[in-house]
Formats: structure tokens, sequence, C-alpha cells
């Protein structure tokens, strides 16, 4: 059998449920790094029957650091009503106007998630071989 739990804040979670021996492995991930950004657009992209080829990738996943996958998905839908409210279809244009009135969780919660990946060194097998630039 194979088991997968989640818990926002695993540091609240009673020491007997995080024993070894209950859990294989605890693992922790963190922010998207700018590889998995771009990763994610293309597939947010793709999701909505738009063409990723005809977006700088590259661009939205500097633009979008510190973004959760959730919140890049929701950054394209947003384009997606900005640019239909137009008559239009999504453009890079589209997409940085919303990335730029975006507060990011890693912002509205950000000395939680330095507290998250302090408890998580040496606690937590990253779930990624590349830290995200934000957590080093």
């Amino acid at each position: 059998m194979f088991v997968v739990a989640t818990a926002n804040d695993v540091s609240l979670l009673p020491p007997e449920l995080l024993r070894k021996g209950r859990w294989d492995e605890i693992f922790y991930t963190d922010l998207p790094n700018a590889e998995e950004r771009e990763t994610i657009w293309r597939i947010q992209i793709a999701k909505y029957k738009r063409d990723a080829s005809k977006f700088d990738v590259g661009a939205l996943a500097r633009a979008s650091e510190g973004l959760t996958g959730a919140e890049i998905e929701q950054a394209f839908i947003d384009a997606l009503y900005h640019a239909f409210a137009e008559s239009k279809e999504p453009t890079m244009l589209t997409c940085s106007l919303v990335l730029g009135e975006l507060v990011p969780l890693s912002r509205l919660m950000g000395e939680q998630l330095k507290g998250l990946r302090e408890w998580a060194r040496g606690r937590a097998r990253l779930a990624t071989s590349k830290c995200a630039k934000s957590a080093e």
C-alpha cells in the first residue's frame, strides 16, 4: 500500500504521528524553482488549450518567483479573463499585468514559510532535487 498525507504545518502535529515507522519518509515541498515554474507555466497554458510556444515561459517563470503552482494556474486563469473581457487572447502583456497585481502566499505568509523551511532543514527530505532560490 502507498499512502500520501499532507499537512500545511507539520510542526503542529503531535510527535507520535511523525515517528519513524509510522511513515517511511517525511518530505518537504518548497516553492517551485525557476525550472519547475517554467514547466508549470507550460502545463497550465496547454491545459487551457493555448500554445505555450507563443509565451516566453522563461520570462514568466522569472516574473512568478515566489508563487506556488496553484498561484501560477490562477494567474493564467486571470489573464484569460482579462483578455476575454477585451475579446482577445491572453498574451505576455496580459500575464505580466496579472502577475504585477498578484500578492503571493510567500509574501503574505512569509514568516510562516521561513519557519517551515527552518523546521524542515535536517528533519525532512526535499521533494525536489533542486532547492528554490528563495529557500536558500
